[in-house]
């Protein structure tokens, strides 16, 4: 096998150390990949005379990009963890198959995604929660972003075949190296040529585009042990239905945030108009940071799970999905500490409007509140993920979102809480469905370990 940073054989060695080996350089993807998605939202949010407008507006086009990033995980997530699975079980042809089907899938899917937007943007974008004053900001975003969708579709969808494999180095510099680009191009874009939001979009194109030509070109070449081939090109409507039964769970918990953003962005502008709007696009966007390190854990462990659930490590299955959750909930409490005791310099970085900080701390000490038990949640999501369990998966995550967080967006307001509602949604989530979702995999998981024992046994 090629490649020296390939560890190959997950189910040899201490588990947590090839979790951690993987999450490391994962960890530092997701933080280049937030940076990458979140460094607009710094610069905007900065632009002289209209910073709050637009940073809301920017706000108001997630929900697009998030229906992009659920079709991508449609895809990816389902692929990547059947590829580990095939892996563990020697199934190369089997493997290379998904990574062909997937491929494709995500070509047709980006054009299509594309093409809807662009022929709905207005509607959509004022159903989002756009004002007058707002909607343009926000048009001048999407019209050059949606040019990307191929891009940014299959760096991240197919970037996951690159970590699964073990690559997750290479896979880091998926990453970085559109993230660089961004970080370099946006404010020549912006300030340099006065483009403002257009220069925003114009330079998230580009390094969209360069990651995913350094895939494309990772995946055919000669370094992988799987690859992208010609004659795997066409899809097996056997094989993508088992893509997209596992990938769904990724794909509902994009959409459902997407949903999410929508209800409280609607609510918001409507109790407490742009000036919240703009405060929720402040409290994501630190969301999105602080997440990072649970992304890159979370995405480390599915991979090394699922290779250990293909060859019958049943013990090191356990192992993985102790150490995984212990070091979850251990950073997410020092998250929520360290956000709840100075909670201002992580708004300021993305806006200085006294009013929107003034407003915006409270509002944050609301939305973060029991931010531990979010551990819970992405701790069963990947193991029900890593395991191929895609009916669990899926559920939990309608569950959180849709039957909780949607409902109480909408209704909580209306109650006498007003904005503050909204933000209390958040927690409440938090609680229900990590305590849910968690005590459902533990019973999931020992039955499988179960029945994969007396199958040997037989």
């Amino acid at each position: 096998m090629k490649g020296t940073q390939n560890s190959g054989d997950f189910s040899k060695g201490k588990i947590w150390k090839h979790i951690a080996a993987l999450a490391v350089p994962m960890t530092v993807a997701q933080l280049v990949q937030v940076v990458y998605n979140i460094v607009d939202r710094i610069y905007i949010g900065h632009l002289p005379g209209a910073s709050s407008l637009a940073l809301t507006g920017l706000g108001l086009t997630f929900p697009v990009i998030t229906l992009i990033a659920a079709f991508t995980n449609l895809f990816g997530m389902g692929g990547a963890p059947l590829c580990s699975i095939a892996r563990g079980r020697h199934e190369s042809g089997r493997a290379e198959k998904i990574i062909g089907s997937t491929f494709t899938m995500l070509c047709i899917t980006s054009v299509f995604l594309m093409a809807v937007s662009y022929l709905f943007l207005k509607p959509i974008l004022y159903l989002f929660g756009a004002s007058d004053e707002t909607f343009p900001y926000a048009q001048q975003y999407l019209q050059i972003y949606l040019i990307g969708t191929p891009f940014v579709m299959l760096g991240t969808g197919m970037n996951g075949f690159i970590n699964s494999q073990g690559f997750a180095r290479t896979g880091m510099m998926t990453i970085l190296l559109g993230a660089v680009v961004n970080i370099v191009l946006d404010p020549i874009f912006i300030f340099g040529f006065g483009m403002g939001v257009a220069g925003a979009a114009t330079a998230t194109v580009l390094s969209q585009l360069l990651s995913a030509l350094w895939v494309l070109r990772f995946l055919t070449g000669p370094k992988t042990e799987l690859r992208i081939k010609k004659g795997y090109l066409r899809p097996e409507p056997k094989l993508v239905k088992e893509i997209t039964g596992l990938g769904l769970a990724g794909c509902i918990m994009s959409a459902t945030n997407g949903a999410v953003q929508i209800a409280c962005n609607a609510t918001l502008g409507n109790y407490g108009g742009d000036l919240y709007v703009g405060i929720m696009t402040v409290l994501n966007s630190v969301r999105d940071v602080v997440m990072l390190p649970i992304q890159g854990l979370t995405g480390a462990f599915q991979p090394v799970l699922g290779y250990n659930y293909g060859a019958k490590e049943y013990g090191r299955v356990k192992q993985g999905i102790a150490f995984t959750t212990v070091a979850c909930v251990v950073y997410t409490t020092l998250a929520w500490l360290l956000i709840f005791l100075f909670p201002e310099p992580f708004i300021k970085v993305f806006n200085s409007d006294p009013e929107l900080i003034a407003q915006g701390v409270p509002a944050m000490h609301i939305y973060f509140f029991g931010f531990f038990m979010m551990a819970f949640q992405f701790a069963a999501q990947s193991t029900f993920v890593g395991m191929g369990q895609s009916k669990q998966a899926v559920f939990f995550s309608l569950f959180r979102k849709i039957i909780i967080v949607v409902p109480l967006t909408l209704l909580l307001p209306r109650l006498g809480l007003g904005v503050k509602g909204v933000f209390v949604a958040e927690p409440i989530s938090n609680f229900l469905g990590g305590m849910a979702s968690f005590g459902t995999m533990l019973v999931v998981v020992r039955k499988l370990i179960r029945e994969g024992k007396s199958l040997e046994n037989q």
